[in-house]
Order: structure tokens, then sequence, then C-alpha cells
């Protein structure tokens, strides 16, 4: 384990930039004694870090002198922005001046910069976004929930991997339970992509347990769930509107009925426990797996509270070797390029049944 490891903090990616960047930093460098840079507007960064006490915290600035919008292509932005706040981030990785990197930015431009600056795992065609969900029993790994729109059997399979190895090292489950997101668990189900994958996953990963449902991402019954990004999306943005809309039904309904607001007195701590498990800044950021390096990406609107527990959970992946782990994996995994490859083109001349009912 490293004795010394330092986050990047993309300053200004964020939607309440530089703010919430800093006074997350702040709280992560107070807290853990993380050392921190901060990447972007240093005039802008040097004004918010006036209004806190930075006393024996070891804290410094790194001026970029561009920002990737949310709204900017991403790979035109890191291609043109070329000392935009997330490049240069990721460049002192590079360069051996960081360890990781956070940012609440345009998380395509991050998963661009992240490759374009940093590279890709071998064995990886494509990183994936990944995220923590609640579930009933602890919590589910879900990926990929944005990076890959578009996807190959053989990418859904290197998601599942990469989501073993992070479930395994970073969220301490021995053995985790790997699932295909599909709309039903029989094999006759899902679409042209998912049957290729389960193909590939059963005939490579004693992890992968079969087709899962949406439900299953949070009753506990799997530690892993994987999909293509577009899937991922829709589920993870479902997913936290949810838990927003339950919130706000709760407390209209409480508000309105006086032995609504006594019961809710009573049972205060256990509103808050729940409220506590649903909110995403408790989890802090999305790991970005894959690349040749440590990423985080974090909802363009985090809280200060989640940028802090995103610099934690960086360094984290970063002490506990996510990377080595993957590539160790990768190397004794018959689930390497190119019999992943051979499968995959096996795969593509069969004849592919058609859905079930």
């Amino acid at each position: 384990m490293k004795s010394r490891i330092v986050v990047a903090v993309d300053a200004m990616g964020g939607d309440n930039a530089p703010g919430v960047e800093v006074e997350g930093s702040v709280a992560a460098a107070r807290q853990w004694q993380i050392p921190i840079v901060l990447v972007g507007d240093s005039v802008r960064i040097e004004e918010e870090l006036k209004k806190h006490s930075l006393d024996g915290l070891d804290i410094s600035i790194r001026h970029a002198s561009e920002v990737v919008g949310m709204h900017d292509s991403a790979s035109d932005a890191v291609r043109k922005k070329k000392d935009s706040s997330i490049r240069v981030a990721f460049s002192l990785v590079k360069n051996e001046e960081a360890d990781a990197v956070v940012s609440a930015g345009n998380s395509g431009a991050t998963m661009a910069a992240g490759m374009f600056v940093l590279g890709r795992i071998k064995g990886i065609d494509r990183p994936a976004i990944a995220t923590i969900m609640p579930s009933l029993k602890d919590n589910t790994l879900v990926l990929d929930v944005g990076g890959n729109v578009d996807c190959k059997p053989q990418h859904l399979a290197q998601f599942a991997l990469m989501g073993e190895v992070y479930a395994r090292h970073i969220l301490g489950k021995p053995a985790p339970r790997v699932g295909l997101l599909s709309n039903g668990e029989e094999e006759s189900k899902g679409n042209e992509l998912t049957r290729d994958a389960h193909r590939l996953l059963k005939g490579f990963r004693s992890s992968y347990v079969g087709y899962v449902e949406g439900r299953d991402v949070f009753n506990g019954s799997v530690d892993v769930v994987v999909c293509d990004g577009f899937v991922g999306n829709v589920v993870l943005k479902l997913s936290e509107g949810l838990a927003e809309a339950i919130g706000t039904m709760l407390k209209k309904e409480i508000s309105g009925r006086f032995w609504a607001k006594l019961g809710y007195l009573l049972a205060r701590p256990a509103f808050l426990a729940f409220k506590k498990k649903v909110d995403y800044a408790e989890y802090g950021g999305a790991p970005l797996l894959g690349i040749e390096g440590t990423g985080v990406i974090c909802h363009g609107g985090s809280s200060s509270k989640a940028i802090q527990n995103a610099i934690f959970q960086a360094r984290e992946s970063v002490s506990k070797a996510i990377n080595d782990a993957l590539v160790a994996q990768l190397r004794k995994s018959s689930l390497v390029q190119e019999p992943l490859l051979r499968a995959a083109e096996r795969i593509e001349v069969e004849p592919t049944k058609g859905v079930g009912g």
C-alpha cells in the first residue's frame, strides 16, 4: 500500500463548481488526511478556499484554463480543450503527481479523458461506469450506467469480470454473485445482445448466476448486475427519481395529518436511516473501471458530502490496488481477450433463438 495517496479533484466540473468541490475536498482532507490537488481556475478556487480553515491540510491548486461543459461532445472536448480541468487532472495521474481523479463533470468527457490520457487496461475493450445501489441485504454494484450505450456481448462479459473484482476487493464480498439484467429469468428472454452475452458468461464465469430482473437490483439476490450503458443509465435515473419521489410523498402525507406527525416523531430514527441508505451522496461516486488508473465520476449536482465520500472512495480503490487485482484476474481467467473474442465470433455465426413469451 502506498504511504501517500494523492487525489486530483476536477474543481470545475459540477453544477455548483467550484464551491461544492472545494468544500468536499476540505472535509475529506480534514477527516482522512488525504492530500488533494484542486484542478481548475486558480483564482476562483483560491477565493473558495479562503472560506475554510486550512490549518494542517495538504491541499494544493493546479491551474487549468478550460472547462468541459455538460453539453460538450466528449471526444471533441478532450481533443480540443487540452487545458481543461478534467484532462489536466488525469495528466497528473499520468505524470505520477496524483494517484486518482474525482470529477462531477461531464461523465462522457471524464471517461474519454481517462481513456485518452491513461489508456485502457489490456484485455478490456471499453471501460465501464459502475454505481453502488442499496439493497435489502447490503448493496448491489450495477455496471455500465452510461459509459457505453451500444455494446457487444464481449463488452458485457468484461463488465462482469470488472464488477466481480470491484465487489470482492472494495465492497468486501468474498464470493460475488453476478447477474445479467434482462426482462425475465428464463433463458428464452432478453434480446440478441443479452442472449449472446449470457452464453459467453455461462462458459467463462463461475460466479455468473444467469439472468436477473430489475427487482433483483434491490432485493439482494445478486451482488453485481451487468447491463449496457443505455439500460443502466435508465435504471440509475429511475432509481434516483423514485427515491426522491417517495421522500416527497411521505413528507406531504405526514405534514397534512396530526397523527401522522406524531407517528413520524416516534419513527424518526427509522426514517433518517432510510434516507441515509438511499442517498447517493453516501456512496460518493461511480468508479470508472477499466482504465490504467483510478477515476471516480460523481453526479453533476453532487453535494459537498458526495464529493467528500468520492475522494475517500478513490483513495480506497488505490490503496486496495483494484487495477492490479483486475490485471491479475485477467491473466489467470479464461475470460482474457483472445478466447473471449473467439467465443464471441462463434456466437455471431450461430443462429439466435427467438424471444420467449
